[in-house]
């Protein structure tokens, strides 16, 4: 029996325990976030147990076998470069939808809700925050920018010591493919996690709470179905890439994103998405990934500050000038990479966009209550877009495994069990 449910692909059964953990927030109500919250939240504990181990490994595992093969520099280069392109591509469709849809016009009296003061730093501190002081307190702390960081150095140093460092290099390597199978494991327990995460958002928002800010959360779901939708399908089918077999492969991590509003959270699935099911090599993969993770936020660093924008000027009866949306365009393309590794980054963003074009910053306390329902979209448009750029990058660097992104084979790069030269048949999975 066990055996025929894991036999159903992952992304089926996630949907289903999403559906059931709507209808479950449905009957239950308020008592939804009793009952269904601890079961999203053991879930949740499962997965970010396992980020730290993954980038860790796989990026000095990656770091090591780049060395050796296509330039790790250039890679980096072009990817970073696509990471700006589809942010300010973002930023545009924000800037239409937002004009479309006037999700501030015709308002007024919203209830205030409560925002914690951040700090917002600079390009400097962040810079230097990149550098851990302790590595082991990174790990422990999860620190992912940081531990990215003293990875790559790991890494590095593997490629510098050739032959002298290959007991180190095959524990890397294996650690690699430990943390993976983990990975895996953890991974089957999606669906389980979805339908507590599901239940408990729908059931702790009554329909009061959402009806006057509608056009709102309209003008976000909208902005980023287009941009997931036709901007990245667009940029696949410029690249002669089946934009099918994309969003097949993308799947199971955008469902993650969704119930859980995490990109870091569903790293360990958007890694493992990339690798198995879209035909990046995990050697580049695990580098990219884990940076989009932290850095490439189209969603929330981009299309969110737009409409918001829009929306609060609206609400206050002011009339944005052209300065002020080139203000908001470039804040919004380069905020992401300067706030990288806060906490609270769609409000960090908002926050900086806000005070860079002059417009109130109290207007974020207006939308603040229902940021949980507006970060569930926003959070899947950037997981989607943190396996688009390294997808498009391993195509223009001719090192994408396309029997494996149209679905023909499955290699499975980290599995000890799949590590010889045959191609195996779609695990379906």
């Amino acid at each position: 029996m066990l055996h025929r449910f894991f036999a159903i692909p992952l992304w089926q059964r996630t949907a289903a325990g999403f559906a059931l953990g709507i209808a479950a927030g449905l009957v239950l109500r308020d008592q939804a976030t009793i009952w269904l919250q601890p079961i999203g939240d053991v879930y949740l504990n499962l997965i970010r147990m396992v980020v730290a181990p993954l980038v860790l490994f796989t990026i000095a595992s990656s770091i090591a076998r780049l060395g050796e093969g296509v330039g790790a520099i250039r890679l980096g280069v072009r990817t970073l470069a696509w990471f700006a392109v589809t942010s300010l591509l973002a930023v545009l469709v924000g800037f239409a939808f937002g004009q479309l849809i006037d999700p501030g016009a015709g308002l007024q009296n919203l209830p205030l809700g409560e925002v914690r003061e951040r700090e917002i730093p600079t390009p400097l501190e962040v810079l230097i925050g990149i550098v851990p002081t302790n590595p082991f307190a990174a790990l422990a702390e999860g620190k992912v920018l940081q531990i990215l960081f003293f990875s790559a150095l790991v890494g590095a140093a593997l490629v510098a010591l050739g032959d002298r460092a290959q007991t180190a290099r095959r524990f890397v390597d294996e650690g690699a493919s430990i943390v993976f199978r983990i990975t895996r494991w953890v991974i089957q327990l999606t669906p389980i996690g979805v339908f507590g995460l599901i239940g408990s958002v729908v059931g702790g928002y009554g329909w009061e709470a959402l009806l006057p800010l509608g056009k709102f959360i309209l003008a976000i779901y909208a902005a980023c179905l287009f941009h997931i939708l036709v901007v990245y399908s667009a940029l696949l089918k410029l690249h002669g890439l089946k934009v099918r077999s994309f969003f097949r492969g993308a799947f199971a991590a955008q469902q993650t994103a969704f119930a859980t509003s995490s990109s870091l959270g569903t790293l360990p699935v958007t890694l493992r998405q990339t690798v198995e099911r879209l035909g990046v090599p995990q050697a580049y993969a695990a580098f990219a990934v884990p940076l989009g993770a932290n850095v490439k936020m189209d969603g929330c660093g981009a299309i969110y500050p737009a409409i918001a924008s829009i929306f609060i000027a609206q609400y206050f009866g002011i009339e944005l000038s052209f300065t002020q949306y080139v203000l908001i365009g470039l804040t919004a393309v380069l905020g992401s990479l300067g706030t990288a590794g806060v906490p609270g980054t769609s409000i960090v963003m908002l926050t900086l966009t806000l005070s860079t074009a002059g417009l109130p910053l109290e207007g974020v306390g207006y939308i603040i209550a229902i940021d949980r329902i507006i970060d569930m979209m926003r959070t899947a448009t950037n997981v989607t877009g943190q396996m688009l750029v390294p997808v498009l990058v391993a195509r223009e660097e001719k090192i994408l495994d396309e029997d494996i992104y149209d679905g023909r084979v499955a290699w499975l790069p980290g599995d000890p069990e799949a590590e010889t030269p045959e191609a195996v048949r779609a695990a379906g999975i």
